[in-house]
């Protein structure tokens, strides 16, 4: 029985996920042999720091520091900023919860920024002194990116491995960027995070307070600098490094074998004019076929369809944060509301007609993911099988 076969009918299986084999944990095997999972107990260059150094070194980043989810990261560059409870942040209407999540944890108030077409968030709406945004390549997009912002945070959760146009890897043009390794991600860890920056004082900030405060020095206990701050405790684990580094040695090849199914999908799709495919750019990573149908209702039926014949897919509707009740509640566990006591009455949102459009682009939209790991000779029964259902829709 073929790959494919087995996967029909079944859970789609993420990416790097498909690249887990214990054949080929050597790493995870360096680890587990020299008995000592915490990165700051280690005699040698921890796998965490190899981690760290592997990735800076192919992404093009100064710094790189592994925490445990991509959350985190994103609190780590928020608070490495120099932030006043209360102070805005400019985040994008279509992304997960987490962004959001992350504002609210530092003190902070999110601002939700209106879509474009390709509903990355549109930087044209962004006020001109806009201090710290959050903007977010979702889905393998790469986004725009907007101009003159002090504390550009790029959410690259969803696009390990995209490029702009001038060869950059996304999560290396702003102030600071932020990956994770979740198991639905391009690699996985099953959780994991990272944050890139280019600034060495970020990264100083981000290292200290990752730890308690203060600068480890490894084998050591965390002893108190004169400079010392509050901090907390996100330091990642050798095992989970090692797990990462794992997967970081098959990018190339995911990402490879990503760009072949897409060819070959494209060449496959059914003609109608009522679905719409959305063409990627050449640096986005192609992680799924993305379709804008004429209306919700074929949207509807084409999932349905789909699912039935089981093929993978999925609607982006959960993305849309202004009508999240973390938001539209301002809801908080604090007892006098914090952070949300901090933000001013009226809407904390730029639109130019209330997230209408964006609502009806979500609505007509549907996501098909492709698959790296699959032969070529597969890859493209997959594609025949994705344009036999949606030709009978």
């Amino acid at each position: 029985m073929s790959t494919l076969d087995k996967r029909l009918g079944q859970r789609f299986l993420p990416y790097g996920a498909n690249y887990l084999d214990w054949s080929d944990m050597s790493e995870l095997r360096k680890v587990i042999e020299h008995q000592v999972l915490f990165r700051y107990q280690t005699e040698t260059e921890s796998m965490a720091s190899l981690l760290e150094r592997t990735v800076a070194e192919r992404l093009g980043a100064g710094h790189a520091l592994a925490v445990h989810n991509c959350t985190e990261a994103l609190r780590l560059a928020l608070i490495s900023t120099g932030p006043a409870v209360g102070d805005p942040v400019y985040i994008p209407a279509v992304t997960f919860v987490a962004v959001a999540g992350a504002v609210l944890s530092c003190g902070l108030i999110p601002v939700l920024v209106d879509a474009d077409d390709s509903l990355s968030m549109d930087p044209t709406l962004l006020p001109p002194d806009a201090q710290r945004v959050i903007t977010a390549h979702m889905e393998g997009t790469v986004a725009p990116l907007p101009a003159d912002v002090p504390y550009l945070i790029e959410d690259c959760a969803q696009s390990l491995g995209a490029r702009f146009p001038d060869g950059r890897y996304v999560g290396t043009a702003g102030y600071a960027g932020t990956f994770s390794f979740h198991h639905n991600k391009v690699l996985t860890s099953g959780e994991g995070g990272l944050v890139l920056t280019d600034d060495d004082g970020a990264w100083a900030t981000m290292r200290r307070y990752h730890d308690h405060g203060s600068a480890r020095v490894p084998g050591r206990y965390p002893t108190w600098d004169e400079d010392a701050h509050f901090g907390e405790n996100f330091v990642t684990s050798e095992q989970v490094a090692a797990v990462q580094c794992q997967q970081f040695r098959h990018l190339d090849e995911l990402l490879a074998g990503l760009e072949r199914m897409y060819a070959i999908a494209m060449a496959e799709l059914p003609a109608r004019s009522d679905l719409e495919v959305r063409p990627r750019a050449a640096g986005d990573v192609k992680v799924s076929l993305r379709f804008r149908c004429e209306s919700r209702e074929l949207r509807d039926a084409a999932v349905a369809a789909l699912t039935a014949a089981g093929i993978a897919n999925w609607t982006l509707g959960k993305y849309l944060l202004p009508e999240h009740p973390v938001l539209t509640g301002r809801r908080s566990l604090y007892r006098d509301g914090f952070p949300w006591n901090h933000a001013p009455q009226g809407p904390l949102a730029l639109s130019r007609d209330g997230f209408a459009r964006t609502r009806d682009l979500l609505d007509r939209t549907l996501c098909l993911p492709l698959s790296p790991e699959l032969p070529e000779a597969e890859q493209a029964l997959a594609a025949k099988a994705v344009r036999q259902v949606l030709e009978a829709v």
